[in-house]
């Protein structure tokens, strides 16, 4: 009897249901549409799977990727400022193509007089301009920038063909290249170096007029291969000074030659130390290597100032090589301080680096080793070993940039040495993040000219996760009041007043990140954010960091796409996440998730007149409809008019009613619910967001339930939550740790708040 009023209480909550949607189909016929529901997959937007790339996320069994080696001797002129180069590229076509020419980047062009970069940026007259600014924009002669091609010639000397398009140079080859075949051919070429803190730009070198130096970072210095591969075919989008580079990797053999008393450093190892290192500088280097606490000093502040107040004449010349690398940089000057220690790094060691001048000081010779050391051990953690032998930190005004091993971070005191809080974070942020880039895209080779947000966002990601451990590592870096260290991006209440801002000025994630309004919200903000919150809030750490390894060790010295990304991240969790990446990565939804309403239910006994209802609808005696749960509202008509006598206020009187649909042993197990609620939850932002929900009760505990972001699939507005509750809930809170980014959380509060909250300021402003 006991199961078949289950069945029979089944089919009449079913049969009630039909008879509500035959009602609904009785009126007017709604417009039909097309599958907008958010939790759809993403086979509109995702390329289709192939031999190349596999529906997993993991590189297919045909994947392929091209090769480019370099040889190269460069010469700095300190005295014109002026870089020579001349280069053999050996490149291999590993592809199933034909290919009938070559293209090659030249990014100084970006630089030159005739560039169209400036062009394409809209500049009213603005009534207030920095002096510098001004100048330059309007009283100073152009920049004589941009490469100087000698010659082009193949291993024969025979000169080959060539289109220079702006930033691109296609060469023409003598014989179509066919799967497996290697092609060499000779560049030469020089170019001014730009004065960076006057004409901008990643690379170039900073004056000091107080005792006529230059510092030196290099970088975009010889023409590169661009990608060729199976998303893009040829990657030859121009330059236009904001998208970074699309790479292949290969093998290095670079001579550079500077002034004798230059100190420098660059991507590879360094293979004729001894001929370049003093004796005592070679002692010091032994000693780092075994130093895992604190930075051996190679050069010193004293002898760095020696070296600062007169020129040689001589050159040295700075051998290195450096194996499966997409790029290559490096700094000289001789006003560098420069010191080293080891960090292990899995099972081997690694040196972190550091090369400053002594107006970095007392800031570098403190923190920057010791972040770069950091960073390899937090990155390293959440990815894979870090692979290379170092990591190089450069100092350098201005300027954030990364390069494989090496690269350059502001951050400068005052001239008396003195900082505040922002030069010293600001200083240790950049470094982590620019020592960071090693993963990705250096290694974790990523399209940038195409996708910003796949180095920049993963980055920064990352960025977040070793900021934290450095403050936990190094309590010292903290300034007097931090308990942790105060990241810039990462926490979801660091994007909302972003995504809560005017939409005429947010564009998607995935969009080019030339054609970006907001550049550090779209592609290193929104994406770090989202990254976050997946890990802390829907996937949970554990799957998250296995999934984000996964895709890190499948695409490491490879050419991944933002398909490749979402496939894995989803391949290794068990983790449904296309509602996700649409909303967060192809839309500029915002979230706002708010409480709309709470009712409060008591039990009664069921009315007379509904059991003889049901009764005549199923052609059944009274006596064999099954007990039913009847709820009335608090303060509703029917509360008002039921009897009194039939409402089970009392928990024993529910178990009572309900007891003949349990055994009595189920009975005594059976929880005592006094107060039931009806919440409903609306969703006036368009994304979806699983709700969290903090329930505060009249003894003053609390109880925090996630209701996952499947619960608005099938109604994206609003969604209602049965709550049985042993004690009286007196607030409910939605999102009470800020996790989800709501940009409006004066509407998450039950009773509601009265103030008015940023994003209505923002509105009401409009």
């Amino acid at each position: 009897m006991k199961a078949f009023k289950y069945l029979l209480l089944s089919v009449l909550f079913v049969s009630a249901t039909a008879i509500a949607q035959d009602e609904q189909q009785k009126k007017e016929p709604q417009p039909s549409h097309s599958n907008t529901n958010k939790f759809r997959q993403l086979y509109q937007e995702f390329s289709t799977p192939n031999e190349y790339r596999a529906a997993s996320g993991a590189p297919g069994h045909a994947y392929y990727q091209q090769q480019a080696d370099y040889k190269m001797d460069i010469v700095i002129d300190d005295v014109k400022a002026k870089l020579f180069g001349e280069e053999t590229i050996t490149y291999t076509n590993n592809s199933p193509d034909v290919l009938k020419y070559l293209w090659v980047q030249l990014d100084q062009n970006v630089r030159a007089k005739d560039s169209k970069s400036p062009l394409i940026e809209g500049s009213g007259v603005r009534q207030v301009q920095q002096a510098s600014s001004f100048a330059k924009d309007f009283l100073g002669e152009p920049f004589e920038g941009g490469f100087n091609i000698e010659f082009v010639k193949d291993k024969n000397g025979k000169p080959l063909p060539h289109t220079i398009n702006r930033t691109m140079m296609r060469v023409e080859l003598p014989e179509p290249m066919k799967t497996g075949d290697k092609f060499s051919f000779s560049i030469k070429w020089n170019y001014n170096i730009n004065d960076y803190i006057k004409d901008g730009g990643r690379s170039g070198f900073e004056y000091f007029p107080e005792d006529d130096n230059r510092l030196y970072v290099i970088a975009q210095f010889y023409p590169r291969m661009a990608v060729y591969n199976d998303v893009e075919g040829w990657q030859n989008s121009q330059f236009w000074g904001r998208d970074e580079f699309a790479l292949p990797f290969g093998d290095f053999d670079v001579n550079i030659t500077v002034p004798e008393d230059h100190i420098l450093d660059a991507t590879g190892v360094l293979t004729n130390r001894k001929d370049v290192f003093s004796d005592k500088m070679m002692e010091r280097y032994e000693k780092a290597k075994k130093s895992y606490d604190e930075p051996v000093v190679i050069v010193t502040q004293k002898e760095a100032e020696k070296a600062e107040k007169k020129k040689a004449t001589k050159t040295k010349t700075w051998k290195f090589s450096a194996k499966n690398v997409r790029d290559y940089g490096f700094a000289t000057s001789r006003k560098f301080i420069f010191d080293m220690m080891a960090v292990k790094i899995g099972d081997k060691d690694v040196m972190a680096v550091s090369l400053y001048p002594k107006e970095g000081n007392p800031l570098w010779e403190d923190w920057s080793t010791k972040a770069v050391a950091s960073t390899l051990k937090s990155y390293s953690r959440m990815t894979f070993d870090y692979p290379y032998h170092k990591a190089i930190s450069v100092h350098a005004r201005q300027q954030g940039m990364e390069y494989p091993m090496i690269c350059w971070n502001y951050g400068r005191p005052e001239k008396d040495g003195s900082y505040d809080d922002r030069t010293k974070y600001g200083m240790m942020s950049v470094i982590i993040h620019e020592v960071g880039h090693n993963f990705f895209p250096m290694i974790v080779n990523s399209d940038e000219r195409q996708w910003t947000w796949m180095d920049e966002g993963l980055n920064t990601f990352v960025q977040y996760v070793a900021e934290q451990d450095f403050g936990e590592w190094y309590p010292k870096a903290l300034s007097k009041g931090d308990a942790k260290y105060p990241s810039r991006r990462g926490p979801a209440a660091k994007i909302v007043s972003y995504m809560g801002g005017d939409q005429n000025y947010i564009a998607p994630i995935m969009s080019k990140g030339l054609n970006t309004y907001q550049f550090g919200n779209n592609a290193y903000g929104k994406p770090a954010t989202g990254l976050n919150i997946l890990r802390e809030t829907i996937m949970g750490r554990e799957l998250f960091d296995y999934a984000f390894r996964e895709y890190a060790n499948r695409w490491m010295f490879k050419h991944p796409t933002p398909e490749d990304f979402f496939r894995t991240m989803e391949d290794a969790s068990a983790v449904d996440l296309d509602w996700f990446w649409r909303g967060w990565f192809y839309t500029t939804d915002y979230t706002d998730i708010a409480i709309k309403e709470v009712k409060t239910f008591k039990v009664a006994e069921t009315p007379k007149d509904m059991v003889k209802n049901m009764a005549q609808r199923y052609n059944m005696a009274e006596k064999d409809i099954p007990a039913l749960v009847y709820m009335v509202e608090e303060g509703s008509d029917e509360d008002k008019m039921s009897n009194k006598a039939n409402v089970l206020d009392n928990s024993q009187s529910l178990k009572s009613y309900v007891m003949d649909n349990f055994t009595p042993a189920e009975r005594k197990s059976l929880k005592n619910p006094k107060y039931f609620y009806n919440v409903t939850f609306e969703k006036p932002g368009p994304l979806v967001m699983p709700i969290i929900v903090e329930y505060t009760y009249e003894d003053g505990t609390k109880m925090t339930e996630t209701y996952p972001a499947e619960i608005w699939r099938l109604n994206d507005k609003e969604v209602s939550k049965a709550i049985a509750s042993e004690k009286k809930i007196v607030s409910i809170m939605v999102d009470p740790n800020e996790e989800t980014a709501d940009v409006d959380t004066t509407n998450n509060s039950w009773p509601a708040k009265a103030e008015m909250s940023e994003f209505d300021k923002m509105k009401n402003k409009k």
